[in-house]
């Protein structure tokens, strides 16, 4: 079996990094210096003077995204720290130059400080076109994105947003392989951070104002004492918000137990914490998406002795890989290309929609397109560029 773990190590040394900077303009001559440069410079400094919306045209704004992290909650890996957190977001930067054409550099920053995350996002918005917020860990997350949507371009916690959206296209296309309709369906989710309560509410449909998707029938989200239930008097406030949206049943007990009759179980979590006998206990053709990483809540194979029909993971070693790369680089090439202020609740929909549908035929091996299709993208961005339009 491959060792992918000693493998990186080795390459993450031989590149010393894992992106760069390269110039659109060869300077060969003194011509080229003095466009590039002084004197000729000065002037799109002045047009921008004039109107700093032409930054987007004129400079590289229009077209560069902050990956901007404090390593406080790298997913498998946990509270790292900036340093240790940099090979991650090279790796976004990586990804968004990959499949949407996007310049994106991580800022790593050296405090946890919610006001002082927000204060740098707001002094670097002239350089970025948009900001990724990633692998900050909850409740802080929430404060820091709500705190940005004034910042006139799209701050967009892809911990949070880009796993539900992908949730909800691998969601939409289990519910087709199996024959089961989305209102109908009983979901359990095990983690109650940011991508848990994230993944809730667009499943649920909060937040969106019109939609020609079904929410789900019902949802419970899981911590590590049970389900977010009425009865428990150990909720924080982002907890306790859970219940406006969750529970219906107000169900209670440990995750094994309200697991008992579910449709659908959705991991964010942490590895090996179920088993093929806690798959035996959910309704017939149970749906598994369980992402933790390196290693899910639980295997492929334990799932499918528990008789699970559809079975995803958040690796790209299994099939189904449910896999947020399928969902931020399209989603910000749409936004940057409608000039969106915004990433909003209608634009996410588009986004889980166009994924879905880049499936002809859903089955049980693929309710995904491959994480390396170059057509996906291009499909979601231009859904949901049309819908930041639609919705402006």
């Amino acid at each position: 079996m491959t060792d992918y773990f000693e493998r990186s190590l080795i390459l993450h040394e031989q590149l010393r990094g894992k992106i760069s900077v390269h110039n659109k303009l060869p300077i060969g001559s003194r011509e080229d210096l003095s466009l590039a440069y002084t004197p000729g410079v000065a002037r799109p400094c002045e047009v921008i003077a004039a109107d700093p919306d032409q930054a987007r045209k004129l400079t590289i704004k229009g077209n560069s995204v902050a990956v901007v992290s404090d390593g406080s909650a790298v997913l498998g890996l946990g509270d790292i720290g900036p340093r240790a957190a940099l090979p991650v977001m090279e790796g976004k930067a990586l990804l968004f130059r990959e499949f949407a054409k996007i310049d994106a550099w991580p800022i790593c920053l050296n405090t946890k400080d919610p006001a002082k995350i927000i204060e740098t996002c707001r002094l670097i918005e002239p350089v970025f076109g948009g900001i990724n917020l990633e692998d900050i860990s909850a409740p802080r997350c929430f404060e820091i994105e709500d705190a940005l949507q004034d910042l006139g371009i799209p701050v967009f916690h892809d911990d949070q947003h880009g796993t539900a959206i992908v949730l909800l296209a691998a969601l939409i296309n289990s519910a087709k392989v199996t024959g089961k309709k989305l209102s109908e369906l009983q979901v359990v989710i095990n983690g109650a951070g940011a991508a848990g309560s994230a993944i809730a509410k667009l499943i649920r449909g909060v937040g969106i104002p019109a939609s020609d998707i079904d929410p789900v029938g019902d949802v419970i989200i899981c911590d590590s004492k049970g389900a977010i239930s009425p009865d428990r008097d150990d909720l924080n406030s982002s907890k306790q918000e859970m219940l406006d949206y969750t529970n219906g049943n107000k169900k209670s007990g440990g995750l094994k137990d309200v697991m008992k009759g579910a449709d659908v179980f959705i991991g964010v979590s942490r590895g090996n914490i179920i088993g093929a006998d806690d798959v035996k206990t959910m309704a017939k053709d149970a749906i598994i998406l369980a992402m933790a990483n390196p290693t899910p809540e639980i295997m492929p194979e334990e799932a499918q002795k528990g008789g699970a029909a559809v079975i995803g993971t958040g690796r790209s070693d299994f099939p189904n890989q449910v896999n947020n790369v399928l969902v931020f680089p399209g989603i910000f090439r749409g936004a940057l290309d409608a000039n969106s202020p915004v990433i909003n609740g209608e634009m996410k929909i588009a986004a889980a929609v166009a994924l879905a549908g880049d499936v002809e035929e859903p089955s049980a091996d693929m309710i995904l397109p491959h994480p390396l299709d170059r057509t996906v993208a291009p499909t979601i961005a231009k859904k949901v560029r049309a819908a930041a339009k639609e919705s402006a």
